[in-house]
């Protein structure tokens, strides 16, 4: 059974995952959100003022999604928690026979589009969006991070808790039905001018203070703790924080230059600069964890927080 007519080995992906994107992935959940959409005939770029808003929370930034009333507002999707009051697969069968896609929680090691990073090699949490099964050759089509893939046989199997004996204490996973028999596809004036409203509505949800400001702060206390636990849990931490941030900001210039080029050029630029400031800074910073050495932070960190603050001030005067 099969939603989407999809091919994985010819799926072009949207342009927010190309090859000369700063950060081709970024976070599991946006990731098969862009994807989707696109696979759905919708543009993307039109939900993305979410990112905007994203801040420091402490120990990690926004993992920020796309809110579920947006995407029905925008592109007739409607999104609903599935209740997996019984085995996954039995769920995928009931909902993917009806036309509904079903988004879920998966470990990455049995995901062999993470070949080279997470599959069979460590135990990670990720989500990914159901579209094809065939239980009888054991098969699933599914989208997650960049693109559309496919698993098969122990994959399969260990995705889906077959090979596994019945647990009473065993949580199930957190699962979502997507609907899409009411999907919309706007044309681009339509959704500029929808998508400028949510910019004026998330722009009004930015803090108050400036969050890189608090998240220097916070990096130079944690810089000791991140060289004394090492590079496993230096990663860990840079994709929660560094990552998340770096990858938001890139989203924000490419969807701003979407929205209006000329309006908010200055934004733009900004959220550039620190979206590739941030790759860099991953680098560098792994190096001093790495080595144990001495890290001057403040630079880079002082350069991201003018940069936000002077595209927040040129949104603000263009809203």
């Amino acid at each position: 059974m099969k939603v989407l007519p999809l091919d994985p080995a010819n799926y072009p992906r949207h342009m927010l995952h190309a090859d000369d994107r700063v950060w081709i992935e970024k976070n599991c959940y946006v990731d098969i959100w862009i994807e989707l959409v696109h696979a759905l005939g919708g543009e993307p770029l039109a939900m993305l003022a979410f990112v905007l808003a994203i801040d420091f929370e402490g120990d990690q930034w926004t993992f920020y999604k796309p809110p579920h009333d947006e995407l029905r507002d925008l592109y007739g999707i409607d999104v609903q928690e599935l209740n997996c009051w019984r085995p996954l697969l039995e769920h995928a069968v009931e909902h993917l026979g009806a036309g509904k896609l079903i988004s879920t929680e998966a470990d990455a090691w049995w995901l062999p589009d993470t070949s080279g990073t997470d599959y069979r090699s460590q135990h990670t949490k990720s989500t990914i969006v159901l579209n094809d099964l065939d239980i009888d050759a054991r098969r699933l089509g599914y989208f997650h991070n960049a693109g559309y893939f496919v698993l098969e046989g122990e994959d399969f199997a260990r995705t889906f808790g077959l090979d596994r004996a019945p647990d009473p204490a065993f949580m199930p996973l957190f699962a979502e039905l997507v609907r899409v028999d009411r999907i919309v596809r706007q044309p681009r004036a339509e959704l500029a001018r929808q998508s400028r409203a949510l910019l004026a509505r998330h722009l009004a949800r930015q803090p108050r203070e400036n969050p890189v400001e608090r998240f220097a702060q916070r990096f130079q206390r944690d810089l000791p703790q991140l060289q004394e636990r090492g590079l496993a849990y230096y990663h860990a931490w840079a994709f929660a924080t560094v990552r998340q941030l770096g990858s938001a900001a890139e989203l924000a210039a490419l969807y701003l230059r979407w929205l209006d080029a000329d309006r908010y050029a200055v934004a733009a630029d900004a959220y550039e600069r620190i979206s590739t400031g941030a790759k860099a800074f991953i680098l560098k910073a792994a190096r001093a964890v790495n080595a144990k050495r001495a890290f001057d932070a403040a630079p880079a960190l002082d350069e991201w927080a003018a940069q936000w603050l002077l595209a927040s001030s040129a949104l603000k005067k263009t809203v």
